[in-house]
């Protein structure tokens, strides 16, 4: 009884030593990242996207495109290419077990974004966008989507302008280039702000 006692604890202690230890090797590969997109994943360039909260799964699709050069982007290509899946798996499990600062955001500018976040624009065939993205803009990690909420609105802007011009193309289905090509500049304006301070 005391030996199997000792034995349990014995093997507790080295799970969770190395728990610790794959944990901080994480951290340790995300140090580079941190440089643009913040050291806990919030960044404060408004062109590059915040990753804490970020679902890795959506994460790692990322890197892949970027590495891939699916998806271009000079830097992120140079960054992703060295990358291993494990590193990728990494960085994404480190990023989303952060915690995403989610700025105010002033009302009135966002008003017009909540109703096409919501609604939609049925004159022009858009869907609501929280049809996919969800009511607070966590995303649904099931199909893939993701969690839009607290991202910057100049990066939310420039993405859905590269959907729309088809320069970007990592959309499932091409669902965010056919949704993205129906939208005014207005209306991406209008989205990516209220997307900004949605909780």
């Amino acid at each position: 009884m005391f030996r199997t006692t000792i034995r349990t604890l014995l093997v507790v202690s080295l799970g969770l030593a190395m728990q610790g230890t794959l944990a901080q090797d994480a951290k340790t590969k995300a140090a580079t990242c941190g440089a643009c997109h913040g050291p806990d994943g919030n960044s404060v360039n408004p062109e590059w996207p915040s990753l804490a909260g970020q679902h890795p799964t959506y994460v790692v699709a990322q890197l892949q495109a970027f590495k891939s050069n699916v998806r271009k982007n000079p830097n992120m290509n140079a960054m992703a290419a060295p990358l291993s899946d494990q590193d990728m798996s990494d960085l994404a499990g480190y990023f989303a077990s952060q915690t995403l600062k989610i700025p105010s955001v002033d009302g009135d500018a966002a008003s017009a974004g909540a109703k096409l976040y919501r609604g939609g624009n049925a004159e022009t065939g858009v869907p609501a966008c929280m049809s996919c993205h969800g009511p607070n803009g966590a995303g649904n990690v099931a199909a893939g989507y993701p969690a839009v909420r607290g991202q910057h609105a100049k990066y939310s802007t420039l993405q859905l302008q590269a959907y729309k011009s088809g320069e970007r193309a990592t959309d499932q289905k091409s669902i965010m280039r056919s949704i993205a090509v129906r939208l005014s500049a207005e209306e991406i304006d209008a989205v990516s702000r209220f997307m900004e301070g949605l909780h």
